[in-house]
Parts: C-alpha cells; sequence; structure tokens
C-alpha cells in the first residue's frame, strides 16, 4: 500500500472519531514517514492534550522536538512522558524516554520533576 493511500485510510476513520488516539498516533506516523514534520507535530500534541495517558506519543513527539532543533519542546515532553510511565508503572517506555533525555540534556540527572 502507498503512504499516500494509508494515510488517506487513517484520515478516513478519523473523520468518525477524530479524538481516537491509536488513529492519530498512525496519521501522525505517516505524515512524519513522508516527511510532514509539522503535522506529525501537530497530531502529537492533539494527542497529548486530549489523551495524556497515550504513553507511546512521548517518545515520538520528543524525537520530533529533537530533530526539528526545539530541544526545550524535547525535554519538556519527554519529562512529561517519564512522570506518566512513571505512573503507569511502564518501565521500558521509562528506560525509553530516560535515554533518549540523556541523548540531548547533558544536565539531566534522571531524576523526575
Amino acid at each position: 500500500m502507498i503512504k499516500q493511500d494509508r494515510i488517506k485510510l487513517v484520515e478516513e476513520m478519523l473523520a468518525n472519531d477524530e479524538k481516537d488516539p491509536f488513529l492519530n498516533f498512525a496519521a501522525a506516523l505517516e505524515y512524519n514517514k513522508i516527511g510532514d514534520k509539522k503535522k506529525a507535530i501537530n497530531l502529537f500534541m492533539g494527542i497529548v492534550k486530549n489523551n495524556p495517558e497515550y504513553l507511546g506519543t512521548y517518545y515520538q513527539l520528543g524525537k520530533l522536538f529533537d530533530d526539528a532543533g526545539q530541544i526545550e519542546d524535547a525535554i519538556i515532553t519527554l519529562k512529561e512522558g517519564r512522570k506518566i510511565a512513571l505512573q503507569q508503572n511502564d518501565q521500558k517506555t521509562l528506560g525509553e524516554l530516560t535515554e533518549a533525555l540523556m541523548l540531548i540534556d547533558e544536565d539531566f540527572d534522571g531524576s523526575v520533576d
């Protein structure tokens, strides 16, 4: 299936439930794949706003911010994700977020603030 076809399919499904976190996540990943970083960031930010417990969003959004040179936004996003990972006791995601944070924030000491 061509990437544009996948985006069209996901967008059609989103028309029925525009706040569905899974569909927004899928759409954001597809937009990121075709290089539409701004659209991907906006979709991920919508998930954070409407479904803050949707944990996978924080890593993806943090990496997009980092790639765009928006380091402060990346740090804030990854730290927020770490808080939620701790609340959900998701050690795997906590580790991934911590590692990503350590790569971009030399002052990061591992604490949750």
